[in-house]
């Protein structure tokens, strides 16, 4: 599987997919990849010839890739963003999002590239419960001990939950978000960002079949976006009922909205040679660069407002709600 960091580019309150042109949108994403992003994303424009950087690992990958925002709620009802912190075995970076490109486990079957112009969203922001749909069992979170211990397996797997973890997390949250692997064919998107694509008749890694409406197998994408609550796990700072402290930007107080959008952007036919070649973290058909150099890669916000102190509400003033 193809295993990079990408590090943030920016954290700003627009959405080019779910609010395109909206400077501020509903709520506060985190956003990586090439700085081409901006608030309406035309999906004729070639991303790679409009960017001059990306915050990825690999150089050819100009694409853009971004969630919701973790807050924590203290006990007296003000809110500070929780920050990301680099994954597992990679390299420090200016936090982010680590991204996995995944082709079938068989090393047989072939998966075809997205195409210039292709997006699709995981997700729902307004969710509150699990719905027991293809993204609700896309979508998960781990409570790490410290170092990365505790849990072992593959996301979504063994402890991991739908829902927020209900205890301190000694060694972080990650959370887990897999997109869907069948695509239609035709549609670059969809006026939902999800009806062209869809899930396999059983697990991608088992080689399922793709369902007739949507033939072509694409490659698996995953987020993992590894949370610092480490500064929010005295039991004291806790709601005093003993329920869970953390919320999305989007007023989510229960997890189950925890969300992911995409816009692809590689440059030329590069997914499509680290695809057939099987490509992990070590990628010789792929342009690399530092994550020094990644990190040098910044936009400044569109939408100026506080979103590091102690607020009293959330950007763009959503509720937190809970069911």
């Amino acid at each position: 599987m193809l295993r990079f960091s990408c590090s943030e580019l920016v954290v700003d309150r627009i959405d080019p997919l779910v609010n395109p042109g909206q400077a501020p949108s509903p709520h506060l994403h985190q956003l990586v990849g090439g700085n081409a992003l901006n608030t309406t994303m035309d999906p004729s424009l070639d991303l790679p010839t409009q960017a001059t950087c990306t915050t990825c690992t690999f150089t050819e990958d100009f694409s853009n890739y971004w969630t919701a925002v973790m807050y924590f709620k203290a006990r007296n009802g003000t809110f500070k963003r929780v920050p990301t912190f680099a994954n597992q075995y990679l390299e420090p970076a200016n936090g982010g999002i680590t991204v996995y490109y995944i082709p079938p486990y068989d090393n047989k079957s072939k998966v075809t590239a997205f195409k210039k112009g292709f997006r699709m969203i995981v997700g729902d922001p307004i969710r509150r419960k699990d719905e027991g749909d293809g993204d609700a069992r896309s979508l998960s979170f781990r409570c790490w001990d410290k170092n990365f211990g505790g849990e072992a397996g593959a996301p979504g797997a063994g402890r991991d939950t739908k829902h927020f973890p209900a205890k301190p997390c000694p060694g972080g949250i990650r959370a887990n978000h897999f997109f869907p692997t069948c695509w239609d064919g035709v549609n670059l998107d969809s006026p939902d960002h999800k009806s062209h694509v869809a899930y396999p008749s059983s697990a991608f890694e088992s080689g399922g079949a793709c369902p007739a409406s949507h033939p072509v197998k694409i490659p698996q994408i995953l987020y993992e976006v590894a949370w610092d609550t480490t500064a929010f796990n005295d039991p004291n700072d806790w709601p005093e009922d003993g329920s869970q402290p953390f919320v999305f930007s989007s007023g989510d107080g229960t997890g189950f909205g925890t969300h992911g959008d995409y816009v692809f952007g590689w440059q030329g036919d590069a997914l499509q040679r680290a695809m057939d070649a099987f490509c992990n973290v070590n990628c010789p058909t792929l342009k690399t660069q530092t994550t020094q150099a990644g990190n040098r890669c910044v936009l400044k916000p569109k939408v100026e407002e506080d979103i590091d102190g102690w607020l009293t509400e959330l950007p763009g003033g959503p509720s937190v709600t809970y069911s």
